[in-house]
Order: structure tokens, then C-alpha cells, then sequence
């Protein structure tokens, strides 16, 4: 395995995780989102797996996004009979987002991001030192 091959790990890394980033931040706009009419589900908290794949070209293992599925844990049920949305006992069902647990993921998110922008970095200085005693 050369530099560039790294360098290509690395970037697949990043993207797999700009993509759970992106997950997170909508997981996060939706969490008071309610449903728009009764009897409508409110929003369900997406989640995102990833998997290893073979680049037949360089022979790497790449990160790659497997799928973008939904949690089905339970909505949480909130009493507030004034509200639009409340049933006949006046509860409303609000999606099954935890924002502390959002927030962890967004943190892991970004310390996988950065993790691999160091890797590319150091990748590049190296690559650039290479060059430099070649000359």
C-alpha cells in the first residue's frame, strides 16, 4: 500500500462520516417535529450503518455508508391537552429523538472526520518530503 492509497482510505473515512454528520443534523431539526394532521407518526430518528468495500482498483478497503435506517424505539408520549395534536386524552406523540445522544454522535462524527484529515495530512508531508530528497 502506497501514500495515495492512504490518502483514498482516509477520504472514503471522511465522507462516511460527513454523511452520519448529516444524518445527526437532521435527526436534530426534526426532534419537536410532530405529525402534520391526527393519527399521522411523528418523526423517526435515521441512523446509518457502514461497511467495508473492496476498491478493485488499488486494492484498498474503503468506508462506505451501508444504509440509512430508521430507529424504531418508541415515541415519547407528552401530556399537553392545548396542543393541536393532543388525542382525545391529551397526549401527543413527539419522535423518538434523544438530542444528548445526537450530540454524542455528532462528536464521535467529527473526531472520525478529523482523525482522518490527520491522516491525509501527514500523508501529504510525507509524499511532499519524499519529493523533496528526490530532487
Amino acid at each position: 500500500m502506497d501514500l495515495m492509497d492512504t490518502m483514498q482510505i482516509s477520504a472514503s473515512g471522511m465522507q462516511a462520516q460527513s454523511q452520519r454528520l448529516k444524518i445527526v443534523a437532521q435527526n436534530v431539526a426534526n426532534a419537536e417535529a410532530v405529525g402534520s394532521r391526527n393519527g399521522s407518526q411523528p418523526y423517526r430518528r435515521q441512523t446509518v450503518s457502514f461497511k467495508d468495500e473492496l476498491d478493485r482498483e488499488t486494492g484498498a478497503t474503503l468506508v462506505k455508508v451501508n444504509k440509512i435506517g430508521t430507529d424504531n424505539s418508541d415515541f415519547s408520549l407528552r401530556y399537553e391537552p392545548s396542543h393541536p395534536m393532543a388525542d382525545p386524552e391529551g397526549y401527543v406523540l413527539y419522535p423518538n429523538v434523544n438530542t444528548i445522544m445526537e450530540m454524542m454522535d455528532m462528536r464521535e462524527a467529527r473526531r472520525g472526520y478529523e482523525a482522518n484529515l490527520n491522516v491525509i495530512e501527514s500523508s501529504k508531508a510525507m509524499l511532499t518530503q519524499t519529493i523533496s530528497l528526490l530532487r
